[in-house]
């Protein structure tokens, strides 16, 4: 269920405005083309609202009029409402269609995100791991490691991690921990970046990790 407590509309911009507000931003932004006489797009008002709260200051949201701007819906080439559409760096870099979801429109954002120090993608870390040049840790309680963890993983509690670094170095390869959605993980990582510790964890965890596609250990 979407949380509406404390919304704020999203600004519509206009013509005069699109390119400050959009093209010379160095933020990312999705535009949302709609229209008052627009039902779906109505729907979609409390997603876009929260996905706004959600990510303050990583990027904008912002929607645009078709009737009251119809040179720049024609020009990008808006046939239906709402349309989608992401810019960054000054240009259109996707688009989509329809009454998005927040977790669908989140998503048409995620690959122009700040990442946070040493952030790793569940398909990055696949890779790595085909390359045997990292060693992951998982840092949830033994018990829910025992019943299912990454193939390969070793557990190293998280409470545990600043008392055990000497450990982490002599894994076989750099370490990336991992907890359930990663953001513990994110906040140690952070922690230990302002002592000067750089260590990599997995972004989203072992939950983004499984979503993903890629295999889990089930010991008998």
């Amino acid at each position: 269920m979407t949380d509406i407590v404390g919304t704020m509309p999203i600004p519509t911009i206009d013509e005069r405005s699109f390119e400050q507000e959009v093209m010379m931003t160095e933020l990312p932004v999705l535009v949302e083309f709609s229209a008052e006489w627009c039902g779906p797009c109505k729907v979609v008002a409390p997603e876009l609202e929260a996905l706004s709260r959600e990510l303050e200051g990583k990027a904008k949201i912002v929607k645009v009029d078709i009737d009251r701007s119809p040179l720049l819906s024609r020009q990008l080439g808006i046939q239906s409402v709402p349309t989608f559409v992401v810019f960054h760096g000054g240009r259109p870099v996707g688009g989509r269609v329809g009454a998005l979801k927040r977790a669908q429109l989140r998503e048409m954002l995620e690959p122009f995100l700040p990442r946070a120090e040493g952030a790793i993608k569940p398909e990055e870390l696949a890779m790595l791991l085909q390359n045997r040049r990292v060693s992951v840790v998982d840092t949830r309680e033994p018990a829910v490691y025992q019943r299912t963890h990454i193939v390969g993983a070793v557990n190293i509690p998280l409470e545990e991690i600043e008392n055990r670094l000497a450990e982490l170095h002599m894994l076989p390869a750099p370490p990336v921990l991992y907890c359930r959605a990663g953001d513990r993980t994110k906040d140690l990582a952070a922690k230990l970046a302002q002592q000067g510790i750089q260590i990599a964890f997995l972004e989203g965890g072992v939950l983004a990790w499984e979503a993903s596609g890629f295999p889990l250990e089930r010991p008998d």
